[in-house]
């Protein structure tokens, strides 16, 4: 039981350190850099846009921004870490690295920040994982999942302008990615 919760704990703090990384990135690019950060977001074909990358996924445009995407990252992120911390650290990447390529290969001339195209790749890994591992817990989740953030997959098209439906559609398909190489044995 002292095992369990110590796994919880340790869960609990990775996220709470990410999202805390966010929103005090948030916090300084709104009231200290006047949104000068939201510059090393994801340009894409240009090689200085490289960096957005990385960047891109902590920088948010706005509070309202960046509150729309706390509670699916850290709702669709702890889904991913309670089967398995590793698996938490591979998704993430993948989704960053992977997705975050997509975008700059192909995204609109525009700059490309915020979470979601994590998020969407932690969508479509939790949609995906049980297509590889077909164990019941992970149809079980994809069946909630589907449920509780289906409707968001209209966000993989284009709709609003200003809205980088690149950055979740490929954030979707990097996470079907990872589902087949984050499976745990």
């Amino acid at each position: 039981m002292k095992e369990v919760f110590g796994e919880i704990r340790t869960q609990l703090l990775i996220l709470a350190t990410l999202v805390g990384i966010m929103w005090g990135l948030e916090i300084l690019d709104t009231f200290v850099f006047q949104h000068g950060l939201d510059t090393l977001g994801i340009l894409p074909r240009n090689s200085i846009g490289l960096r957005g990358i990385l960047f891109a996924p902590f920088l948010h445009g706005s509070f309202a921004h960046l509150t729309a995407n706390t509670l699916p990252f850290l709702a669709l992120g702890w889904l991913i870490m309670a089967q398995s911390i590793k698996n938490f650290v591979i998704v993430s990447l993948i989704c960053m690295l992977v997705g975050g390529s997509g975008t700059w290969l192909f995204g609109a001339s525009a700059l490309h920040i915020g979470a979601s195209g994590v998020i969407f790749g932690y969508l479509g890994f939790l949609l995906a994982r049980y297509y590889f591992d077909r164990r019941l817990s992970s149809g079980i989740i994809a069946l909630f999942v589907g449920c509780t953030y289906g409707s968001v997959l209209w966000g993989i098209l284009p709709s609003l302008p200003g809205i980088s439906w690149e950055g979740h559609l490929f954030g979707f398909l990097s996470g079907i990615l990872a589902a087949k190489f984050a499976i745990d044995s």
